[in-house]
């Protein structure tokens, strides 16, 4: 069980990593993508290469391995997408205006480039993050569990709330609720 939660630990925050560097070398107006108020994670990532790594038999080769990624990690994509959509009400990325996108969850090009970075993860990556779960202490795992599942609550329920993707930052919640109070305590 500690493979799969270092797993996805581990993915979700490099997706936040990637998904920082992209907003960052493409100068996107959208700063904050993520998906937890305080931790630094895309759980999209995690879930998509734990499905992945359920999936892929030992011993593919690289372009077998690259096609698998790019169609598992596509459809979990296309599943949280859905999930956030019908669940919060909510999108954490759009990709309308790529070419051959399927409602704006996926797209192709992106289909290729999780394809490769899912095949040299599995393969260069993998190895060290398993070594990484075999070592980690239960106690440090436990609170790790803990620590996720009251942000993750704390999230869905800013998000069912407001359906504000911008919200989930400590300064946005601040702010947003110090307006709150100074507001009431004006009405008073």
């Amino acid at each position: 069980m500690s493979r799969w939660f270092v797993c996805f630990l581990f993915y979700s925050f490099a997706g936040f990593g990637l998904e920082k560097l992209h907003a960052h070398l493409f100068r996107s107006p959208r700063q904050v993508r993520k998906c937890f108020l305080l931790l630094p994670l895309c759980p999209v990532y995690g879930l998509a290469m734990a499905a992945l790594l359920a999936l892929a038999p030992e011993g593919l080769g690289f372009i077998t391995l690259a096609l698998l990624g790019g169609a598992v990690c596509t459809g979990v994509e296309y599943l949280v997408h859905l999930f956030y959509d019908k669940a919060l009400g909510v999108w954490f990325w759009d990709y309308r205006l790529m070419r051959g996108h399927i409602r704006g969850r996926i797209c192709p090009q992106f289909t290729a480039i999780w394809g490769l970075l899912s095949a040299a993860a599995l393969r260069w990556v993998q190895p060290a993050v398993d070594a990484l779960a075999a070592a980690a202490p239960p106690r440090l795992l436990f609170w790790l569990w803990v620590v996720l599942a009251a942000d993750s609550a704390l999230s869905w329920s800013l998000l069912r709330r407001y359906r504000d993707t911008e919200l989930l930052t400590v300064r946005a919640v601040w702010a947003y609720y110090s307006r709150a109070s100074s507001q009431s305590d004006t009405s008073l």
